[in-house]
This record gives C-alpha cells, sequence and structure tokens, in this order.
C-alpha cells in the first residue's frame, strides 16, 4: 500500500524560503505522478488547490499561477521522494500542504479534485507571517 509523508513546512518571513518533501513508501516513485495541493485556512478539504504536479515519467511539469516563478517540483526516483522548492514566500502562501500520488499520473492531475485520489499525505503546515 502506497503512503505518502510530507515534510518541510514550517513559520518563516515573508520573502522566505521552505523546501518540501513527499517521500513515497509501499511502492516505486517511478510509477507515480505527484501533485501538490494546498488547502488555505477556512478552506474545505474540496477546495484545494493544485499548484504544482510532475508527471511519472518527468517530462511534464505544471505550476499554477499564483506559484510559477516561485515555486520548482523535482522528483528523486531513487529516494522515492518529490520535493517542492517554494521561494519568495507571501502571507498568501499560508497553508497546510498536501501531495498526492496518481498512478501513471500527468501534470494534468492538478485540475483533479480531491475526490479523484485514493492516496494523500497527511499534509505540512506552511505559515507566513512577519
Amino acid at each position: 500500500q502506497v503512503q505518502l509523508v510530507e515534510s518541510g513546512g514550517g513559520l518563516v518571513q515573508p520573502g522566505g524560503s521552505l523546501r518540501l518533501s513527499c517521500a513515497v513508501s509501499g511502492d516505486s516513485l517511478d510509477y507515480y505522478g505527484i501533485g501538490w495541493f494546498r488547502q488555505a485556512p477556512g478552506k474545505e478539504r474540496e477546495e484545494r488547490e493544485g499548484i504544482s504536479c510532475i508527471s511519472s515519467n518527468d517530462r511534464g511539469t505544471y505550476y499554477a499561477d499564483s506559484v510559477k516563478g516561485r515555486f520548482t517540483i523535482s522528483r528523486d526516483n531513487a529516494k522515492n521522494t518529490v520535493y517542492l522548492q517554494i521561494n519568495d514566500l507571501k502571507p498568501e502562501d499560508t497553508a497546510v500542504y498536501y501531495c498526492a500520488a496518481d498512478r501513471f499520473g500527468t501534470q494534468e492531475m492538478c485540475f483533479m479534485p480531491t475526490s479523484y485520489f485514493q492516496i494523500w499525505g497527511q499534509g505540512t503546515q506552511v505559515t507566513v507571517s512577519s
């Protein structure tokens, strides 16, 4: 059974950086597209925003307009881990960040509803505040 564990969140000042990790266990990351979604304060699970996704073959990535140019997604299949480098953090980036897995998924998974995914991590909190 595939499991995802996010880490790397924290409290940072505006303009700061973090690197989030999504560690995959129970199967090889090679077979999975991975998406990063975030749930802002006061929003429901169904309102999670797909902000960055990477295809299983590592040939496609997607970034939401709100994070383009500041966030970078990458994968290290040898470590079974996907990373999200987030720079120039803004208060509106405050959210719980989740990763989701889709077997043979593409970067288009960012457009899928939360109900589509069966595999989620527990989330990591990112708070941007001075």
